[in-house]
């Protein structure tokens, strides 16, 4: 079939469908429906419950810790949902916003034993959509049958596996020159991964002698520390530090990695920051959410760098796992390079947090 989607194009098709709020099947020895809990409306939770069986609501292990919930998957667990279950409870239970205010929940019963190899796969999915890690699932009897009905995507479970497993593939779409405040020598190089997903950049200062270890920074895009100024983080003053420090020695190269919120979106990123206000951190704030501490994945860094031609870095960053990811990838470090800028009475505990808990070198 020359004019259909493969797989990969299959999935991003699945993403999209998900944050549309549009149920997918999941095809293999235990097919399912899908629903994303953020996007679930009522009359799709309706047309669920009325098809019987055993919905379950798939949270995260973190999520499911929050609520003392038995994750019984080890990092998902499935929570029998009521067969008078409303769209509020289940947004409840996905989406810690109210937490404090309604904290008992339960006791919540969840399923144990079975193939739930279906059920980590959504989660991973949903994801990677950048929504809440929470979907209600339905086992279905004949799942091509019940797709073509709907007009439902419909996603081979084995053959998905290993293309969620790994990362996709980046490839360079376009350079060109970019005078910039901290050096008129500046390159901006555009890289689009086969997955459809986010694009990434890397700005290069200068014409860094390849052979050598070159200047760089991994930077995560912070769009309210890069663009707004926000005063809760240190991202943007890192960000120009960076620059104008290869600015200063004529070199570098600072990847720009669109993974928002360590990975999680700018949506749950906020979302974290509301939690935040109530008196968590930053790492609290991610779990209660179903997030880990961290979800970003630095080899993206890697991957452009030496689709480059750089094999060796002076790593800008107080992370020290940018670092080990740095080096398990092929590119070595030959020095970390300190980058403290940025703090100030609004962040002092985001950055205690960051050290204490997240190792950061500050």
């Amino acid at each position: 079939m020359v004019f259909g989607p493969d797989i990969t194009e299959q999935l991003a098709r699945a993403r999209a469908d998900l944050r549309l709020g549009v149920p997918i099947v999941l095809a293999g020895s235990r097919p399912v429906l899908v629903m994303a809990a953020e996007t679930l409306t009522p009359a799709r939770l309706t047309g669920l419950l009325a098809m019987g069986g055993e919905p379950v609501l798939v949270i995260s292990a973190r999520r499911a810790e929050t609520l003392k919930a038995r994750a019984y998957d080890g990092s998902f667990a499935r929570v029998l949902l009521p067969r008078d279950a409303t769209l509020r409870w289940v947004k409840s239970i996905a989406d810690p916003a109210d937490d404090l205010r309604s904290p008992l929940k339960g006791p919540l019963a969840c399923a144990r034993g079975g193939d739930a190899t279906p059920h980590g796969l959504a989660i991973d999915l949903i994801k990677s959509a950048r929504l809440l890690p929470a979907a209600v699932i339905l086992d279905l009897a004949d799942a091509g049958q019940f797709a073509q009905q709907n007009g439902l995507t419909m996603i081979n479970l084995s053959a998905a596996q290993p293309i969620l497993a790994a990362r996709s593939p980046l490839h360079p779409v376009v350079n060109a020159r970019l005078p910039m405040e901290v050096s008129e020598a500046g390159r901006l190089h555009i890289f689009r991964p086969d997955d459809g997903g986010e694009e990434h950049y890397a700005i290069e200062i200068g014409r860094p002698d390849r052979s050598k270890p070159v200047l760089a920074r991994l930077h995560s895009a912070c769009f309210t520390g890069d663009i707004m100024g926000s005063l809760k983080c240190d991202c943007g003053p890192q960000l120009h530090a960076a620059l104008t420090q290869m600015g200063k020695e004529g070199q570098g190269v600072l990847l720009y990695l669109n993974q928002e919120g360590r990975g999680i979106g700018l949506t749950n990123k906020m979302r974290a920051y509301s939690l935040q206000d109530q008196g968590f951190d930053t790492v609290e704030a991610n779990h209660r959410l179903g997030f880990e501490d961290d979800e970003r994945d630095f080899r993206l860094g890697s991957d452009i760098l030496t689709s480059m031609g750089f094999s060796s870095v002076r790593l800008l960053t107080n992370n020290p796992r940018k670092v080990e990811m740095m080096e398990a990838s092929g590119v070595k470090v030959a020095e970390r390079v300190p980058l403290k800028v940025g703090e100030n009475s609004h962040n002092h505990a985001y950055l205690a947090t960051k050290a204490a808990k997240s190792g950061h070198l500050l």
